[in-house]
């Protein structure tokens, strides 16, 4: 592992405290841990960050998904067999992302999330849920929905691009479950457990994770995930749409800079 300065590391761990919080509420913390880790290990190979990444996010992740499981209506076994389709999924973009262009992809994206953006604006009903209001029954029809579609087609998304994968997760459970965007969240940090342990550890056996320095970061990033379960439990669904917005339009801003800058 490279040397890093006191102060490179305590920015990286503040850094993973808050992504660890985005991560938590409404996903997307990648969209500012990689950046960091970017900055932070300028001379380091690409695969290395990114492998450092997943070994830091899987702690905050499962942190945020065990407070969730203990005070929200998670589906735990429909979430894992999400999981388990969003796993092969992205193992299957993966294998065929060398042959997709970026470039091609990130104005597609660009148009679909700020699509999703005017809508979550347009319809404030969405994701919400009133007072009193008992959450429908999950259908056999919804599942399989839900697993083929939101696991496997989200997936295969991850391996072939990524950014935003746990942000379109929130949505997707949001709109073929009818769950509320509190209870989306909560599920969908199940299925980013298992992708996230999926990819590291293909990183892992690749020799591609700075453990002693994921170790530190990690520790900031399972309290921020802690945190952030927390508060949008105890905040609502107008708090984690409040929070999507704010993703939803920093990654169009961030893949309009990669594409364009």
């Amino acid at each position: 592992m490279p040397e890093i300065t006191l102060t490179t590391l305590v920015l990286l761990c503040l850094a993973a405290l808050v992504a660890g919080w985005i991560d938590a509420v409404v996903g997307g913390g990648g969209l500012l841990l990689i950046p960091a880790l970017l900055l932070g290990l300028p001379n380091v190979p690409a695969a290395h960050v990114l492998g450092t990444n997943k070994a830091v996010a899987i702690v905050g992740t499962t942190g945020a998904a065990v407070t969730y499981v203990r005070k929200a209506p998670v589906q735990v076994w429909t979430a894992l067999r999400i999981g388990l389709a969003a796993l092969s999924g992205s193992m299957a973009g993966a294998f065929f992302a060398a042959g997709i262009s970026s470039e091609v992809l990130r104005p597609v994206i660009m148009v679909v999330l700020l699509a999703v953006a005017a809508f979550v604006m347009l319809r404030p009903s969405f994701g919400a849920k009133a007072e009193g209001e008992e959450r429908a029954p999950l259908t056999r029809a919804r599942i399989v929905t839900a697993i083929v579609v939101v696991g496997g087609g989200l997936g295969l998304y991850d391996g072939l691009f990524g950014p935003g994968t746990g942000t379109f997760l929130v949505l997707a459970l949001t709109a073929v479950l009818h769950l509320d965007l509190v209870t989306a969240s909560a599920n969908a940090k199940i299925v980013n457990v298992c992708t996230n342990a999926g990819a590291l550890a293909m990183f892992a056996y690749q020799g591609s994770v700075y453990w002693q320095l994921a170790v530190v970061m990690a520790v900031f990033n399972l309290t921020g995930g802690m945190v952030g379960a927390r508060m949008a439990l105890s905040k609502g669904a107008e708090f984690v749409r409040g929070v999507l917005l704010f993703v939803v339009l920093s990654l169009v801003a961030k893949l309009a800079f990669d594409q364009w800058a």
